[in-house]
C-alpha cells in the first residue's frame, strides 16, 4: 500500500475525499459511496482552479453556484465543504444522515452552508441550475459585469438526464443561449437497476447538441482534461456546456467498482478497507484528514477572500447600491407603494383578468418580478404590461415564454429565487399544477419566494371537460406544508392575495384564479381594509342580521353563491353568516380566539367550493354539510354545468334549509 505522503498533493486531496465519504457512508450504515468515488476528480478540479466563492461568506452575492443535481452523492459536497473551510466541521461529517445534523441524506438549501438548493429527486438540481444562470444573465445585463460576473456549474448524473424535467429545462437552456452554465455529467452508464443499456440507450451528447448546447467529452480522471474542458466551456458565453465525464461508479473498489451494487448501499468494513488500500489511503484510520490536504486546499482561500472583498468594495459605487437594493428588498416598504386596483361592486370582472391588473401595479414598483406562462399567456394573463420579453441577448424582458414545459418553469422558478433579486412567476392552468408539484414541494422545503398562478380553477373551464377540469388539485395543493394557498373571490381578494405573496416573504404562495367573470362583492364598513382582511385568511365577509343560525363557508367563485342564499334565507327571518375562506393555511395560523370569533361554536356550517368535499370536513364539523364535486367534471358549457353539479343559489338554499332542519 503506498502510504500518503507518496501521493501528489492533488491526489491526496482526491483520496481524502472519497475516503471521507466512504467513512461517513459506512457509519451511517446508509448513503451512495458510489458517486463520490466516480466523481471526485472532476469535483476536485472545479472547486480547487475554477469554482469562485469564498467560505467565509458564503452568501457573497457574485459567487459562482455549484448545484448537486445528482444530491444522493451528498457526501461528495460535503466533503469539499469541509476541506474548503466552510462552516461544516468533521464532527458533522461524522453525524452524516443523523437527526438534526448538518449533513442530511441529500443536500438541503438554508441548512447547510455552502448549499445552493436543495437536491434529491433526480433532474430538478438541473432546473434550478438553469434558473440561476438565467438569473445572473438578467442581472448582469441590467447592473453590468462589474458587479454580476459569475457562473452556474452543475454535477448530473444518468438518472438526471433521463427525467423528463431535465430534459425541459435543458432544451429552454440552449434556446436562452445561458453560455454562463457548465454541467459536468458523471457518465458511469449505471442506474439502481443495472447497467443503462437496460432502459437509456441514447446518445445523450447528441441531445444535448440538438438542445444547441456544447459538448464536450473528458475521462473522469484525467486531471489536465477536465481543467483544459472547463476552460473551452468557459470560452464559449453563447450556449451552455455540457462535459461529458467518462467515470467508473465506486472507482477503486475491488469488488464492486462499474456495478450498480456501488450505487446505494454501504460497502461494508472489509471492502472499504481494500478501497482505501487501493486509492492510497490507511485503511485503518478513519475520517482521516492530512495536514497538508487541508494546507493545499485552503491555500487560495486567502485569494478567495480577497477578490470577495474587491467585489465589497465594487459595490460601494456605480449601480453597487442598487444591486445591493435589488437583492435584498425592503419588501413591506415596496408593497406599501403599491397602487392596488379597485372596481366598483357588481362589476363583472375574472380573478385572472384581475390578476393582471395587480400584477400590472406591482411590477410598476417591484423591480423583482419577473412573469410568465407555460405557453398560456392569452388565457392566463400573467404578462407584465410594458414588461417586454425576455430572449437571448435580451435579459431585461420582464416575460418568461417558458413553453409547454410545466415540470421546468417550477424548477427553474425555484433556481431563479435561490439564486436572488428575482421574485418568479410561474403559471398554467390548475389541473396541471400535477405536473409541478415536485417543484412546489422543493419551493416549500427550501423556503423560496416562488408565485404560482393557476387559472381555469374548478368545472368551471366548461366545454374542455373533465381533463381540464379540477377536481382534488386545490384541496392537493393545501396539503403541502409551508405553502398558502389562496382561491380569491373577486378583484379585491385577488389583490389580498397578491398581498400575501409579497409579503410572506421566503416561502412560496400559490392563486387559484378564475376563467369566468364573478361580480365584485360589496363588504359592511366594518371591516376595514378588505385586501388586508385577506391576510387572516379567512373573514366574515356579511354579518347576519337575526339571530345566527348558519354559517356559509365559501371559496372563489362560490362566495356569490353564498351571499345570494344568504339574502334570500334572511329574508326568511333566519340569520346567516358568510365567512369567505380564500386560505386555509392563513385562517389555521390566527389566533384561536380571530377564529372563534368568525365561527362561532355550536353553528350549523355550510360548505361550498367547486372543487372535492374531502377536507372540509374539519370546518365544517360532524354536523355540518359541504357542496362540492366528487366525481369528475364533463364537457358542456360553465351555466350548465353550474346546474349538473348543484353550484347554484337554488341547491345552496336547499342544502342549508336541510341542514337547519
Amino acid at each position: 500500500m503506498p502510504a500518503p505522503a507518496q501521493l501528489s498533493a492533488d491526489a491526496l486531496t482526491i483520496a481524502t475525499i472519497k475516503g471521507l465519504a466512504l467513512d461517513a457512508i459506512q457509519a451511517a450504515n446508509s448513503g451512495h459511496p458510489g458517486m463520490p468515488l466516480g466523481m471526485a476528480d472532476a469535483a476536485f478540479v472545479l472547486w480547487q482552479h475554477f469554482l469562485r466563492f469564498d467560505p467565509q461568506a458564503p452568501h457573497w452575492p457574485d459567487r459562482d453556484r455549484f448545484v448537486l443535481s445528482a444530491g444522493h452523492g451528498s457526501m461528495l459536497q460535503y466533503a469539499l465543504l469541509h476541506l474548503y473551510g466552510y462552516d461544516l466541521t468533521l464532527d458533522d461529517i461524522k453525524q452524516f444522515r443523523q437527526l438534526h445534523s448538518r449533513t442530511p441524506g441529500h443536500p438541503e438549501y438554508g441548512h447547510t452552508a455552502g448549499v445552493e438548493t436543495t437536491t434529491g429527486p433526480l433532474g430538478q438540481g438541473i432546473g434550478n441550475a438553469v434558473g440561476m444562470a438565467l438569473a445572473e444573465e438578467r442581472l448582469r445585463a441590467e447592473y453590468g459585469a462589474e458587479h454580476v460576473d459569475h457562473w452556474t456549474y452543475a454535477i448530473a448524473g444518468d438518472g438526471c438526464l433521463m427525467e423528463g424535467v431535465a430534459s425541459e429545462a435543458s432544451s429552454l437552456a440552449g434556446h436562452l443561449g445561458l453560455g454562463r452554465l457548465i454541467v459536468l455529467y458523471d457518465s458511469n452508464h449505471i442506474t439502481i437497476d443495472g447497467r443503462t443499456e437496460l432502459t437509456f440507450t441514447e446518445d445523450v451528447a447528441a441531445r444535448y447538441e440538438a438542445y444547441h448546447w456544447q459538448v464536450l467529452h473528458v475521462e473522469g480522471t484525467d486531471l489536465a482534461g477536465i481543467a483544459a474542458a472547463l476552460t473551452a466551456a468557459k470560452a464559449e458565453t453563447q450556449r451552455p456546456t455540457l462535459i461529458v465525464c467518462n467515470t467508473v461508479i465506486g472507482r477503486g473498489s475491488p469488488k464492486l467498482a462499474g456495478s450498480h451494487k456501488a450505487h446505494g448501499s454501504p460497502f461494508g468494513q472489509d471492502e472499504v478497507a481494500a478501497t482505501k488500500i487501493n486509492i492510497g489511503l490507511n485503511p485503518l484510520a478513519f475520517f482521516a484528514v492530512e495536514p497538508s490536504v487541508y494546507a493545499h486546499v485552503r491555500a487560495g482561500n486567502s485569494a478567495r477572500q480577497a477578490a470577495r472583498l474587491a467585489w465589497d468594495k465594487r459595490a460601494e459605487s456605480g449601480k453597487g447600491p442598487a444591486l445591493r437594493a435589488r437583492l435584498e428588498p425592503d419588501l413591506p416598504a415596496l408593497t406599501g407603494q403599491v397602487a392596488w386596483p379597485t372596481q366598483d361592486v357588481g362589476a363583472q370582472l375574472s380573478t385572472r383578468k384581475g390578476g393582471e391588473k395587480v400584477m400590472a401595479a406591482i411590477a410598476a414598483v417591484v423591480p423583482q418580478l419577473l412573469g410568465g406562462s407555460a405557453d398560456l399567456g392569452h388565457s392566463t394573463f400573467t404578462e407584465i404590461t410594458g414588461g417586454g420579453h425576455l430572449q437571448h441577448g435580451q435579459w431585461l424582458g420582464r416575460n418568461i415564454h417558458w413553453g409547454v414545459r410545466e415540470h421546468a418553469m417550477g424548477s427553474i422558478c425555484n433556481g431563479l429565487a435561490a439564486h436572488g433579486g428575482h421574485i418568479p412567476i410561474g403559471s398554467t392552468f390548475l389541473v396541471f399544477h400535477d405536473y409541478m408539484r415536485p417543484a412546489s414541494r422543493l419551493a416549500a422545503l427550501m423556503g423560496l419566494q416562488v408565485v404560482t398562478v393557476y387559472t381555469h380553477d374548478s368545472i368551471f373551464v366548461g366545454e374542455d371537460g373533465p381533463t381540464h377540469q379540477p377536481i382534488e388539485t386545490i384541496m392537493a395543493m393545501r396539503l403541502i406544508p409551508n405553502t398558502v394557498v389562496l382561491r380569491p373571490a373577486d378583484l379585491a381578494e385577488t389583490a389580498g392575495a397578491w398581498r400575501v405573496a409579497l409579503l410572506r416573504g421566503k416561502a412560496p404562495t400559490i392563486l387559484a384564479l378564475t376563467r369566468q367573470n364573478l361580480p365584485e362583492l360589496a363588504r359592511e364598513p366594518a371591516l376595514g381594509d378588505s385586501i388586508a382582511a385577506v391576510a387572516r385568511g379567512g373573514y366574515v365577509l356579511r354579518h347576519e342580521k337575526a339571530t345566527l343560525k348558519l354559517l356559509i363557508l365559501a371559496t372563489g367563485s362560490e362566495v356569490h353563491l353564498a351571499l345570494a342564499a344568504q339574502a334570500q334565507l334572511e329574508a326568511d327571518g333566519i340569520g346567516v353568516r358568510v365567512v369567505s375562506l380564500p386560505s386555509f393555511e392563513l385562517f389555521d395560523a390566527q389566533p384561536l380566539a380571530y377564529r372563534q370569533s368568525v365561527l362561532p361554536k355550536g353553528v350549523a356550517r355550510l360548505s361550498v367550493e367547486a372543487g372535492t368535499t374531502r377536507g372540509w370536513e374539519r370546518l365544517v364539523g360532524e354536523n355540518g354539510a359541504s357542496i362540492g364535486i366528487d366525481t369528475f367534471g364533463a364537457s358542456a358549457p360553465d351555466k350548465v354545468l353550474a346546474k349538473v353539479f348543484g353550484f347554484t343559489t337554488e341547491n345552496v338554499l336547499e342544502k342549508a334549509r336541510e341542514l337547519l332542519n
